[in-house]
């Protein structure tokens, strides 16, 4: 299945968050334009925000301390937060950025590893 011209949406229980729009695929990664939906609150950006402020600290210093922190942030994201495929399915676990108006992705019928990541 090709990646590039699907929808996949970001649900907070049955509310919609937004639609990603992909435009490139360099698997594992997919990229495209954020589209928010109803549910894309200020709570919801800033979780993105956070997640991506400590990825850009984890970069810089690789400390442990970092690590823990952006690792507690992703795992907010995939409890509070669903991922659905262009056929409409939940993906069993994803690791999302959103910055502005572009988000970029990677996705697993099955939860990662810890060595998959």
């Amino acid at each position: 299945m090709g990646f590039d011209g699907t929808i996949w949406r970001l649900r907070r229980g049955t509310d919609l968050v937004g639609e990603i729009a992909v435009d490139d695929a360099d698997f594992p990664w997919l990229h495209g334009r954020f589209i928010p939906g109803p549910a894309f609150d200020p709570a919801v950006r800033q979780l993105f925000d956070r997640e991506l402020a400590l990825l850009e600290r984890l970069d810089e210093d690789e400390s442990d301390e970092s690590a823990e922190a952006w690792e507690r942030v992703c795992d907010e994201v995939n409890r509070t937060l669903a991922l659905a495929g262009p056929e409409g399915a939940a993906v069993a676990e994803f690791l999302l950025h959103i910055r502005g108006d572009r988000a970029w992705f990677r996705w697993s019928d099955t939860p990662f590893s810890e060595e998959g990541l």
